[in-house]
């Protein structure tokens, strides 16, 4: 059954676990002795109904203020479709939970409040999912209800958010608005009546209907090499596999192969998952690759094909999401991760931090701090093997790790 990943987002009280809960309830999805938690917990707040946004609120502060702090991810299905649901936080200082939670997505779902309209969160949280250059996007005008369900009201925003639009890099995003009510579940799982005037479809219905390739074949083949598999036993005695997950394309038996660095070319023999003898592994397969030949590969290496060969990066300009209180200046050293590999990184230059609420770069800028997005320039101290993000995005991300506290300070974006 296909798996579908959503990435929620939206600014503060914009009902985005309230909107997942419904959901979970209109699917059936919540236990009946979690629904009576729930209806308890609801009653201790003093509310006169079911609170369904504590279902995604798990933390005791999320809970207890009434926000959301942490990435939640959330499971349910429908009988033609398995659903996993990124619900990040609204608040600003929270943006760097909102990049990580989407970086896996398929679809942004983007709420905005009827009666507030597009605010600055939109545009950040609008920004970011441009950036990671997720191909569908669901804008939920939501609490419809508290605007009596006006036709008006939600056609000011959709013009509003076509100029938006109009602003964005990645041209490609396949954008539908829907003015739902979460608290009530109109136009959630089914039509609503009270929002008659709307002629597209609920917001379950929609998920149901969208595409996507699983096996990413339209990028060029990648596969890093994670590990060199030589048994030691008699019966595999001469056997030299390479495992790994494809990263994206595909790879065939008899395809011509290259591996970087060595720059050595073979043809692969066998392509292997488990016992089982396969003729073609797709991005996402996690295989064992046997090549005709004796090549210089090992881990951290990668294979690609002689015609689509990767760039080799000493000097890698990106733009990146910084992540840390400390801020980011040049001269300071990193660690890149790139996929499995890790390398020393030194920042060259920073061109310029982005102003995501008007699209504007501040180019006199000398630092990122929390949160901030810009462009800059790393030296590595040794080859990276990537391909540009609108290129190839399974193998144009890396994050930066700081070699003292090892925690992950920035996720960034090949240029």
């Amino acid at each position: 059954m296909e798996v579908l990943r959503i990435a929620t987002s939206g600014s503060v009280d914009d009902g985005k676990s309230t909107l997942i809960g419904r959901l979970l309830y209109d699917t059936n999805s919540i236990p009946q002795d979690k629904l009576e938690a729930l209806h308890a917990a609801s009653k201790r707040k003093g509310l006169d109904f079911t609170d369904l946004s504590l279902l995604t609120d798990g933390l005791v502060a999320e809970r207890e203020q009434g926000i959301t702090i942490d990435v939640a991810h959330i499971y349910f299905s429908t009988p033609t479709r398995k659903y996993i649901i990124a619900d990040t936080p609204g608040h600003v200082e929270y943006t760097r939970n909102m990049v990580t939670g989407a970086s896996n997505a398929q679809v942004s779902l983007i709420l905005i409040d009827a009666r507030k309209g597009i605010v600055e969160q939109t545009y950040r949280h609008f920004f970011i999912a441009n950036l990671l250059r997720i191909e569908h996007l669901v804008v939920c005008i939501n609490k419809m209800d508290l605007v009596d369900y006006s036709e008006t009201r939600f056609n000011e925003i959709v013009a509003d958010f076509q100029q938006l639009l109009q602003q964005a890099a990645f041209k490609d995003q396949v954008v539908e608005f829907i003015p739902i009510s979460s608290i009530y579940g109109e136009n959630l799982a089914t039509r609503s009546e009270k929002i008659g005037w709307f002629n597209g479809t609920p917001l379950l219905e929609y998920l149901e209907q969208i595409s996507f390739d699983h096996e990413d074949k339209h990028h060029p083949a990648r596969f890093p090499v994670q590990f060199v598999i030589r048994p030691r036993t008699e019966a595999y005695h001469d056997f030299r596999g390479f495992a790994g997950k494809v990263a994206s394309g595909h790879f065939s038996v008899g395809d011509e192969v290259i591996s970087l660095p060595s720059m050595q070319k073979s043809r692969i023999k066998s392509v292997e998952k488990f016992e089982t003898q396969m003729s073609t592994a797709n991005a996402g397969d996690s295989v064992v690759i046997t090549l005709e030949d004796e090549i210089d590969t090992s881990r951290g290496n990668m294979l690609a094909k002689p015609d689509h060969v990767p760039a080799s990066l000493k000097e890698i300009t990106a733009h990146v999401c910084w992540m840390d209180q400390q801020k980011l200046v040049p001269g300071k050293t990193y660690l890149l991760q790139h996929g499995i590999n890790r390398v020393k990184a030194k920042v060259q230059q920073i061109h310029h931090v982005i102003e995501v609420t008007t699209n504007r770069t501040v180019e006199d800028k000398k630092e990122l701090g929390l949160n901030d997005i810009g462009k800059i320039t790393l030296k590595t101290a040794q080859p990276v093997f990537g391909d540009a993000y609108n290129v190839n995005p399974a193998n144009g991300a890396f994050i930066l790790v700081d070699e003292f506290s090892n925690a992950t300070v920035a996720v960034g974006f090949i240029e």
